[in-house]
């Protein structure tokens, strides 16, 4: 927020402490972008009426330069057109449009190129032969401590009635094989079942403050129902059992290099077997010596919850950096069995499409190929798999990785 625009916030405290009545705000303030859920989650926590009031305004400060001008907005909105006129008094003219519907802006995943960077008088970068130690290097991450690193597993099942939300039938089979093939990729697994969303977070916080410096690598796999949300960098959002979600954006945050300094420089696995939201793919026509099609069963089920109006933060002005450091987000990966927006489909027997092809081609491919390389394969099955004949998936990854990633395999 701009230090003007927080100065009269601080002048006018005890008026707007007097007249706000923080519940009328919150929702309206997610829509917008200028509150996160756990914003909300927070000032509804912190007691009276009155004491909402004062923190809503203590977290509008430090929601960036865009959170005073809809906060004018939304008390337009309400009709409290007297704190808007206290607000602006001394204030720079700011023009407050009526609002209007914001649409959800799903980004467009491409798929992970495959690309080798040779400098000059170099040659070819290849995998090293079976058994080589993959020392840390600017072409690929040091992968061979021993164990290489924790994974957490949260296999929400079994939700509570008044959530709204089935369960998710197939899901242990996709926790069974996950929990085997990070087992044999050397990390130490752990499984959480049928967590709410204050639980996620707890396991989440609790993973980040473990000591990682002997490790090289950490792993996250959320199995749940999800939806599509509103965000400013990692779409989505995980449900807990309780029907509360968890945006994906929280999730990697907590992981990020500020949060868990023992994880810096080392690379961050997010995958996520959840809906990105309620869209039903049904393909188009290709070449038929291009198709290759695999019809699942009538059965198959989805992890779709409708879209969401939650969002994640408002931009905060840039700021110098006074020593040499990495992005926040780098050495992040994060792969989701679809596309923003779309359903994510589950065999009731088999587990889900996405896990399914994951796991195979972990388990075939990872003496040889590289994380990146394999998540494309993933992508290529999965497309080939329909749904009831018709409906199809595609799953997509972001990748903030700087360099090539192999896991550890027995050879």
């Amino acid at each position: 927020m701009e230090e003007q625009h927080r100065k009269i916030l601080q002048r006018n405290r005890i008026n707007l402490v007097r007249d706000l009545e923080p519940s009328n705000f919150y929702e309206a303030l997610l829509e917008k972008g200028v509150f996160t859920q756990d914003n909300v989650d927070e000032i509804k926590n912190s007691g009276t009426r009155r004491d909402q009031a004062r923190k809503l305004l203590q977290v509008l400060e430090t929601r960036g330069r865009r959170a005073f001008p809809l906060f004018l907005e939304c008390l337009q909105e309400l009709g409290q057109h007297h704190l808007v006129e206290i607000l602006q008094n001394g204030a720079p003219p700011i023009q407050i449009q009526p609002a209007t519907p914001t649409e959800v802006v799903r980004p467009v995943l491409n798929p992970l190129p495959l690309s080798k960077c040779v400098s000059p008088g170099t040659e070819p970068f290849e995998p090293g032969p079976h058994g080589k130690t993959r020392r840390d290097s600017i072409q690929r991450y040091k992968m061979d401590a021993s164990p290489c690193g924790l994974c957490l597993i949260i296999n929400n099942v079994e939700f509570e009635p008044n959530s709204g939300l089935n369960n998710r039938n197939g899901s242990n089979v996709d926790c069974e094989k996950l929990k085997t093939r990070f087992e044999a990729l050397n990390f130490i697994v752990e499984v959480k079942t049928n967590l709410k969303q204050r639980q996620m977070k707890r396991e989440l916080s609790d993973l980040s403050k473990k000591d990682h410096s002997q490790y090289d690598c950490c792993v996250v796999a959320m199995l749940s129902h999800g939806t599509e949300v509103r965000h400013n960098r990692f779409p989505g959002a995980v449900y807990g059992v309780d029907g509360q979600y968890v945006t994906v954006q929280s999730i990697i945050e907590y992981l990020n290099g500020q949060n868990a300094p023992s994880l810096q420089e080392k690379p961050k696995l997010f995958f996520l077997q959840a809906c990105g939201g309620d869209e039903k793919d049904t393909g188009f026509d290709v070449s038929p010596y291009e198709a290759q099609p695999s019809h699942r069963g009538l059965d198959d089920q989805t992890d779709s919850i409708p879209t969401s109006s939650s969002s994640d933060s408002v931009s905060t002005p840039d700021e110098v950096d006074a020593r040499a450091s990495l992005p926040t987000p780098s050495d992040i990966l994060v792969s989701y069995s679809t596309f923003p927006g779309y359903v994510s489909w589950r065999d009731l027997q088999e587990g889900s499409w996405y896990v399914e092809k994951l796991n195979c081609i972990l388990e075939k491919n990872a003496d040889v190929f590289d994380l990146a390389t394999m998540l494309m394969m993933v992508n290529n099955e999965v497309a080939q798999n329909s749904a009831k004949g018709v409906f199809k998936q595609m799953p997509g990854s972001f990748n903030f990785l700087r360099k090539l990633l192999f896991f550890q395999t027995q050879t």
